[in-house]
Parts: structure tokens; sequence; C-alpha cells
């Protein structure tokens, strides 16, 4: 890679926001989940949920965190 190539890219990566998709593509995949060791159930509940509401599956289990401590409290 050129000094040039390196540039443009960088560039390009510093203003792209990564955007995560609600079938399980993004940052956390399907196959990340099953890394992390959530169970079938678990995996298929996150795409399930976030396919039907737009959002990734980071996005679904940051808002059953978010309930979950609003519960606690």
């Amino acid at each position: 890679m050129t000094d040039e190539e390196y540039e443009a890219l960088d560039n390009e990566l510093t203003r792209t926001v990564p955007k995560l998709g609600p079938n399980g593509t993004g940052f956390i995949t399907q196959r990340e989940m099953r890394n992390l060791g959530f169970t079938n159930l678990t995996v298929n509940y996150l795409l399930t949920k976030a396919a039907a509401n737009n959002k990734s599956p980071a996005q679904i289990l940051d808002e059953l965190v978010c309930k979950e401590m609003a519960a606690a409290i």
C-alpha cells in the first residue's frame, strides 16, 4: 500500500461511521454471539427482535440491560 492509498483509506475510515445491520451484521454478529457463549435461543431472539425493530442486536442488548438496571432501582 502506498502512502497515498493509506492516506485515502485513513480519511475514508475516519469520516465513515460504521452502520450496524438488523440482521446480525456489524459489530456483533451471529458468530460472535455464539463465540461469547450465547445459546441458539438467545441468538435467534436477538436477531428476530432486531429485525422486527430495524435495530442491531447490540442495540437490543443495550435496551434490555437498561431496562434491567432501571427495574433494579
